[in-house]
């Protein structure tokens, strides 16, 4: 106990002092591939009312930068690949659409990056050869205008410009590439610019589902660590892999200082019958979690602690999108501006500590084994949740209410639903490896009752904490100006909050089982 209480100030203190630092920046990408989008206008509304400040469009439409005058809002336009011939050219072409299409409207609408092509290599037409010349003359426009040093020039590419990517510290260019890529990076660093890349760990979950899990495709907790054979280092999500295969593809080629930005991320809402992946609420996990791992600079194995910038894609689903089911179903918000699922845009609100998943109420929810999940997932997960997840499970025991029906199914069902109600009643409490599924219907039966949020049973749980925090009070150092919380989880790792109503707290935490306090003498 000694030790735990040791510990438990610095761990408060960093958790409060992460609240004030910048963090990576997370904006979204506002495709327009769709025949029933708001006007571009509302658009912005719709943005500024979430509190997003970085936006992406893939285009120069001068009804979408002019409505994003006096917002704050900082904009990253594209000149398509199909403009890359023009601009490549000729430097009157360059000059002549800077002059219509962005100085008129520049500083009200903040226009920060210009991408010069994008995904050059997935392009049906060739046109990289025309990539570099294009920037250049950007480049020379811009410096003619005197803004080259506030607009920054760049091009995104997909995953698919490595040859390899696994394991990351194998990352290495496709060597085709070289006749454009060595001369863009030069630029790059030249003008102090990004190196740009889109990635989509869905896509190496969905391709390769044997290889590549869910969990580690979601930033799950529960999944299984991936450990780089030549450098020891440890990956627990797709995402830090596929950021560090193009640094150290970056690095063979001697150009280890480039930052690196991510200009496209997300995951599907909805998919084709075998995109089982494409769901809401691994959207949700999956983009709740990528942006809590931004805004705390958690960086990679490889580069710890650095800021990365992330654009998660897209605001919209597109319905004139061609291919399949999921390539239409990206979005964030349906066309009348309703939210798909719910974000938190700070990555810093009432987040769960082990999974980065907004904390909401259930709201008469439960979660329940899946009916697709095997006896081996089932297994694996009941297992986990009566053991480390710290699940009560005595009522599905021998003798007691929830014992029967003896099935793998009904007592992992009543495991996984008092972990999920424990731990937040959100979309990754009820994950389990794709083992559970929420659901509204209550599945209590007979004399064995499923937890919802409100209770009696965590109410009485919660009785249980404030007793126990005035058993152990009497042991805690002084709290200035700071209200005691006391919140259910597995300690040390749990969620907790200590409200701050002045200058920093000298806050104790007190930790005992399962309960974590934060205590105002």
């Amino acid at each position: 106990m000694a030790g735990r209480l040791r510990l438990a100030l610095p761990i408060l203190l960093f958790f409060l002092l992460v609240g004030q630092c910048h963090g990576g920046k997370i904006g979204v990408c506002y495709g327009r591939n769709a025949d029933d989008l708001p006007a571009p206008d509302k658009v912005a509304q719709l943005i500024q009312q979430q509190s997003i400040k970085y936006v992406r469009i893939y285009d120069s439409n001068i009804d979408v930068i002019k409505a994003f005058a006096n917002t704050g809002v900082e904009l990253m336009v594209g000149v398509p690949n199909s403009d890359l011939l023009a601009f490549a050219q000729y430097q009157s072409n360059v000059d002549t659409w800077l002059k219509n299409s962005i100085l008129p409207y520049y500083p009200a609408t903040m226009i920060t990056y210009i991408t010069v092509g994008a995904e050059l290599t997935e392009s049906p037409t060739n046109v990289s050869a025309l990539v570099v010349p294009a920037m250049r003359n950007v480049h020379t426009a811009l410096k003619k205008a005197g803004l080259h040093k506030k607009i920054t020039i760049s091009s995104t590419h997909s995953l698919g410009i490595l040859s390899r990517s696994f394991p990351p510290s194998a990352g290495a260019f496709n060597s085709s590439y070289a006749y454009f890529l060595k001369p863009m990076l030069e630029f790059l660093v030249e003008n102090q610019a990004p190196f740009m890349v889109d990635l989509y760990p869905y896509y190496a979950y969905q391709n390769s589902p044997s290889n590549v899990s869910l969990n580690y495709a979601l930033f799950s907790p529960q999944s299984q660590d991936v450990i780089d054979p030549n450098t020891g280092l440890v990956y627990t999500n797709m995402f830090d892999a596929q950021v560090d295969s193009i640094f150290f593809a970056l690095m063979a080629l001697h150009f280890k200082t480039l930052k690196i930005m991510i200009t496209e991320s997300g995951w599907p809402n909805k998919g084709a019958a075998k995109e089982t992946g494409a769901t809401p609420d691994n959207a949700q996990t999956y983009n709740t979690n990528l942006i809590r791992h931004v805004v705390n600079d958690s960086g990679t194995p490889a580069k710890p602690g650095e800021e990365i910038d992330v654009y998660i894609f897209s605001l919209f689903n597109e319905n004139r999108k061609p291919g399949i089911e999921s390539e239409r179903n990206w979005g964030l918000f349906f066309p009348d501006k309703s939210s798909i699922y719910s974000l938190d845009w700070t990555g810093r609100g009432n987040v769960d500590v082990m999974t980065g998943a907004n904390i909401t109420s259930a709201n008469g929810t439960w979660c329940i084994a899946s009916t697709n999940a095997s006896e081996t997932d089932l297994q694996n997960a009941l297992n986990w949740a009566c053991g480390p997840g710290n699940v009560d499970c005595s009522a599905i025991q021998p003798s007691q209410p929830c014992y029967q029906p003896d099935t793998l199914a009904s007592h992992a069902s009543y495991a996984f639903n008092s972990y999920y109600q424990q731990n937040g009643a959100n979309v990754v409490a009820c994950d389990f490896g794709g083992a559970g599924i929420r659901t509204t219907k209550d599945p209590s039966y007979d004399t064995c009752v499923y937890l919802a949020a409100g209770s009696e049973q965590l109410r009485s749980r919660s009785s249980s904490m404030r007793q126990m925090l005035g058993h152990f009070a009497p042991h805690a150092g002084p709290c200035d100006g700071c209200s005691y919380a006391v919140i259910y989880g597995n300690a040390p790792a749990s969620l907790f909050r200590c409200e701050m109503k002045g200058e920093l707290p000298d806050c104790i935490m007190l930790v005992a089982s399962d309960f974590l306090f934060c205590h105002e003498q």
